[in-house]
């Protein structure tokens, strides 16, 4: 309990050290699905870790607790109270954390489905009419394609059906779903910040493979990429999935030096990594059970 209670936090921190490494070595589809893995496991280990801190304070509280050291049986406190009551406030502020997260999430799809209202329930393209060159893949059923008259405008033909396969992409692989979890991960341990980074880059570099495969050239898709982005410039939703966003120069050069190797043993690392935060934090559980039910006797 006094050293497993605390091993999510460092593992956090080593998986924020490894998470560029993977993004450079490792294939995008499965570097972003590995990556999301390990962040989600490790929040949750990181978060359960807090309950068990705070836990340790209730060992003062229940009658009997008291009653056995009032007859000489000496019980040793799992953790500081300093500690725990630290714990406590954190869990209040990772609840806060999570509920922004989620309330932002459900606001930005909610104001893109605002702008598909009135479409034929069967319609995947919609074009809206502005100025701002944007393109969106929209979650949801069914999932839909927002591209503004601008963007398409820029675009020549061939590279619009670049942007076609890269949003397409992006629905057909669930990104949104990857993206929220690595978010929400983040949200709930600060620490995983570059993992939650990582990972929303990874799923545009995994749309853009797909894309290249689709269109059967990179180099096309490169210059759709590059073409679109100073088109579009740098402005977005923070928490949409854009064609245009998430370092278009690394992303343009990764298309043209050809697609990464896959790197299986690279991947089994980083996702046993996540999964060690999860198993230490269930011996802490079991040592504070352990600390608690012979107090009781």
């Amino acid at each position: 309990m006094r050293i497993d209670v605390y091993t999510p936090l460092v593992v956090s921190l080593l998986l924020s050290v490894v998470a560029p490494v993977v993004v450079g070595r490792v294939a995008p589809a499965l570097a972003a699905r590995v990556l999301t893995s390990a962040a989600v496991l490790t929040a949750v280990a990181t978060t359960w870790s807090l309950v068990l801190l705070a836990a340790a304070l209730l060992g003062d509280a229940p009658p009997v607790v008291r009653e056995a050291r009032e007859d000489g049986h000496r019980l040793v406190d799992p953790v500081p109270e300093a500690v725990g009551v630290a714990a406590a406030a954190a869990l209040a502020v990772v609840a806060w954390r999570v509920y922004r997260a989620v309330r932002a999430e459900r606001r930005t799809r909610r104001a893109l489905r605002r702008m598909c209202a009135g479409q034929p329930a069967d319609t995947e393209l919609v074009v809206a009419a502005s100025e701002v060159p944007r393109a969106f893949a929209i979650p949801g059923r069914p999932g839909r394609i927002l591209v503004t008259s601008a963007m398409l405008k820029a675009l020549k033909p061939a590279e619009r059906r670049v942007l076609l396969a890269h949003e397409r992409a992006h629905l057909a692989h669930r990104h949104g779903a990857l993206v929220t979890a690595a978010t929400l991960a983040a949200a709930a341990n600060p620490l995983l910040g570059p993992v939650r980074s990582a990972a929303v880059f990874l799923v545009e570099r995994w749309a853009d493979e797909q894309a290249a495969a689709a269109v059967g050239d990179r180099r096309t898709t490169a210059r759709a990429l590059a073409r679109a982005a100073l088109t579009a410039g740098r402005s977005g939703p923070a928490c949409a999935l854009n064609f245009t966003d998430r370092s278009v120069t690394r992303r343009v050069a990764a298309l043209l030096a050809g697609p990464p190797p896959r790197l299986w043993p690279a991947a089994a690392a980083v996702l046993a990594l996540g999964a060690l935060p999860a198993l230490l934090a269930a011996d802490a559980t079991t040592d504070l059970l352990a600390l608690l039910s012979g107090a009781l006797r």
